[in-house]
């Protein structure tokens, strides 16, 4: 089932779901569990949740760069919405390097209370996470969420191909990019990091699958030539959508010298994902947090910048998702692409037994 499919079957079971999780009117309110697995069992009513986590006072967030999809002014309105102090841990961090800081600070007051994750990475660690489907859980795609509510997705991308236009056209495809005068970048080592690596797979997909080693193919060709380089001097770079439409929005002098495209019928989606750590020293604090990241709110906020909210679907089709933001991300055409966790394993054994002798 495709994003939009799961997207639309989830907004439908939407409303059964939201019944059975809402507190009756006359419904007596559960004993505070700030270790809930849900805003109902736990705390009744959203009001006791935002008090409960008052009282903690403090919100342990890490591997969040506040440049990254909006989380500079997240972590601002959610601070200042809720009176709760945020600390951010190695906002530089990647999501195993996440994993191990909170394996370093175990039982200590300033471990990670919540964690944002590339699937693999949580799908591996889920034991580490506690249980929570936030309101919003019946919107997101079931391809997109653990069963049990350990990690769910909250915002995603697609790759693209952000390009200098006074240097080179617009690439129709990702072959396209072989072309006199380009300079070709990834956004680092794709057996090291994630966003270069499925720049790779985009670069493999053809009739809607994806092969790493036409991806390798395609950079090994580019190497040669002379035309891969790094992306402070690339004339083209290959990144999440996010990523080169923001860098397209802060071009100098209102100068078209950024522009972005995804090219037709090779889109790779991937989404990040949330998750409470399951000895989060903040338990309240970390269950408001993913409230917030999951509500109408939060989800708008990663779309203005330029992310892709995991409820987007269903917010369209309830008016509640701001259309201007959603106006301004690069135009995707044909069914997206969401690797499974074996095929990126199976592609990830092919770079690293083929990436350094063929590309280096």
């Amino acid at each position: 089932m495709t994003i939009r499919a799961c997207a639309v079957v989830a907004l439908l079971v939407s409303a059964a779901a939201a019944c059975s999780s809402e507190r009756a009117p006359d419904e007596p309110l559960p004993p505070l569990n700030p270790r809930a697995t849900s805003l109902h069992a736990g705390f009744g009513t959203m009001d006791r949740l935002v008090d409960t986590a008052r009282k903690e006072g403090v919100l342990n967030v890490v591997g969040l760069p506040r440049t990254w999809v909006g989380y500079g002014e997240i972590i601002d309105r959610f601070s200042d919405k809720y009176g709760i102090k945020v600390v951010s841990l190695a906002p530089e961090a990647g999501s195993r390097q996440e994993i191990d800081l909170a394996k370093q600070k175990q039982g200590g007051a300033d471990a990670p209370d919540v964690f944002d994750l590339s699937m693999d990475v949580a799908v591996a660690n889920a034991a580490s996470f506690a249980p929570y489907k936030v309101k919003g859980w019946a919107d997101v795609p079931d391809d997109l969420k653990d069963n049990k509510g350990r990690w769910y997705a909250a915002y995603g991308g697609y790759m693209s191909i952000g390009y200098d236009p006074r240097k080179i056209p617009a690439p129709a495809s990702y072959g396209a990019l072989q072309r006199p005068g380009a300079l070709v970048a990834l956004p680092g080592d794709p057996l090291r990091v994630a966003s270069a690596f499925s720049g790779v797979m985009a670069a493999s997909i053809s009739g809607g699958r994806a092969d790493a080693a036409r991806g390798v193919d395609l950079f090994a060709r580019l190497k040669k030539a002379g035309m891969l380089g790094q992306p402070d001097r690339a004339t083209a770079v290959v990144d999440w959508d996010y990523m080169n439409a923001a860098r397209a929005a802060v071009a100098k002098n209102g100068d078209a010298t950024w522009r972005v495209t995804i090219p037709k019928d090779a889109v790779l989606a991937s989404y990040y994902v949330q998750a409470v750590s399951a000895r989060a020293p903040h338990p309240a604090a970390a269950r408001l947090w993913e409230e917030f990241l999951l509500s109408d709110e939060g989800q708008n906020l990663y779309l203005k910048a330029f992310a892709r909210p995991a409820r987007m679907e269903a917010m369209e089709m309830r008016g509640s998702l701001d259309g201007d933001a959603a106006e301004k991300l690069p135009p995707a055409t044909g069914t997206p692409v969401v690797l499974t966790i074996p095929e990126q394993d199976q592609a990830k054994a092919y770079l690293k037994a083929h990436w350094a002798q063929s590309v280096g």
